[in-house]
């Protein structure tokens, strides 16, 4: 997880706090809790600082939410290139998913994904909320997407393979693993269910080489 250099604020009084660790913090509560039920007295809670701070530093409880899980997703170009850099599209999604199960799973953060509690999010006003977390599943959905399309130029995978729907796979298989960290699976558990989720894909061509 990666940190998205701070917004620029208005001129005034400097924060009496470390606003990235204060960010953290707020990660980890929405992370641990979802949008909707952490409460700004939540927050203050975790973050070690007063609601007026929260207002001063990062606007309202929506603002910060949108920041928070912008630093849980990470570059999407890192993603990007951690695919480039695996032999195959199928070894890519392969440690992506080996990946989201391990951090799904940690010992000091919450159990299953930030973005799978932020789509969870139901009132009308965290429509935005919602369109936020979808989003960013779409940047990584597309990335997976471009990546098996290259292999199928490259003559690795069939050319009927439904690049788009090993895609969808990929994304609905790490929700899912989301869903049963949150109902207290374990890691070996998590692993398990990725590997038997690549049994869906097309055997490679032998004998190709990527050009």
């Amino acid at each position: 997880m990666k940190t998205d250099p701070a917004p620029r604020r208005k001129t005034g009084r400097p924060l009496s706090f470390d606003r990235d660790a204060a960010l953290e913090k707020a990660m980890l509560a929405f992370w641990e809790s979802g949008y909707e039920t952490t409460s700004i007295s939540d927050l203050t809670a975790a973050m070690g600082v007063t609601a007026p701070s929260i207002y001063a530093a990062f606007g309202d409880k929506k603002r910060l939410f949108l920041e928070a899980m912008r630093r849980y997703a990470g570059d999407p170009g890192d993603l990007e290139k951690a695919f480039a850099r695996a032999p195959t599209a199928r070894d890519a999604v392969a440690d992506m998913l080996e990946n989201a199960a391990t951090l799904y799973t940690g010992d000091v953060t919450p159990k299953g994904c930030l973005l799978a509690s932020a789509a969870a999010t139901g009132s009308k006003d965290a429509a935005d909320v919602r369109e936020a977390a979808a989003k960013e599943r779409r940047a990584i959905r597309a990335i997976i997407i471009a990546r098996i399309e290259q292999d199928i130029e490259r003559g690795l995978l069939p050319p009927d393979t439904k690049s788009r729907v090993l895609a969808d796979l990929a994304l609905a298989v790490t929700q899912g693993m989301s869903v049963l960290a949150r109902d207290g699976a374990d890691r070996d558990t998590l692993l398990a269910v990725a590997k038997a989720s690549m049994v869906g894909w097309p055997s490679p061509i032998v004998g190709r080489n990527a050009v």
